[in-house]
């Protein structure tokens, strides 16, 4: 009889353990789920939360894209309507800064480019096509007059000139100097002077002055630099040559 009820005892015991073990996986299966759900919610919170921010982040983006005002060929301040050439230029800075020539987004000359150089700086183009022919500058301080004098009269007609001063442009010009840049369509060619500064954009066969044209007079009680006055910048549209 007590090997009966030893047997009994230990027959108790293990149903205990079992039950004991059936209830641990109960809860920790229930533990285990609760977590999941309550991992499983947050986590569509912080995805919905992100995908919201997405979305605004999207919408400031594209606003900001919207706004961001256009850029147009040589940073001129609007676009140019068909047929005409975006042009943009300026002169130099005292002896300092040369002179920056842009047609069609297409820098013709500039102290980067290391072709300028102290007097008058010129820059000549295609007509119709806008295509560069030439680029040459002119010490008008030191240098010979008469090579300027004999490139003005070779341009051709229907070609585009673009001058800009640099240092001085005028001490060297002389009267037929002066004639033949006129007729380019210039006015203030005739009252240029020492260490002026001056942008001029015209064309070979004009029959009109050019509206394109730029000039700050060297004076001592105005000039922004020491012996030289400011900048002078001019930008347009250019009308293509038809034939």
């Amino acid at each position: 009889i007590p090997i009966f009820k030893k047997r009994r005892r230990r027959r108790r015991r293990k149903r205990r353990k079992r039950i004991s073990s059936a209830a641990k996986l109960v809860v920790a299966v229930a533990v285990f789920l609760l977590t999941f759900y309550v991992i499983s919610q947050v986590f569509e919170i912080k995805m919905d939360t992100s995908l919201g921010n997405l979305f605004a982040r999207s919408a400031l983006d594209t606003a900001a894209r919207s706004t961001k005002p256009p850029r147009y060929k040589c940073g001129i301040s609007k676009a140019c309507p068909e047929k005409h050439f975006a042009f943009k230029m300026a002169s130099g800075a005292a002896n300092v800064v040369g002179p920056k020539i842009c047609l069609e987004d297409n820098v013709l000359m500039s102290g980067v480019k290391n072709n300028v150089g102290r007097g008058i700086n010129v820059a000549l183009a295609n007509g119709k096509t806008g295509e560069v022919l030439d680029t040459k500058y002119f010490d008008m301080w030191g240098g010979d007059v008469a090579p300027f004098i004999e490139f003005l009269k070779a341009i051709q007609d229907g070609t585009i000139v673009l001058m800009g001063t640099y240092d001085d442009g005028a001490t060297k010009l002389n009267d037929e100097a002066r004639r033949l840049i006129s007729e380019l369509g210039s006015t203030s060619i005739n009252t240029l002077g020492f260490r002026d500064n001056w942008v001029f954009c015209g064309g070979k066969g004009i029959k009109t002055k050019s509206p394109f044209e730029q000039h700050i007079k060297n004076n001592k009680d105005t000039n922004k630099y020491e012996g030289w006055p400011e900048v002078v910048e001019m930008e347009g549209c250019i009308p293509q040559k038809q034939d």
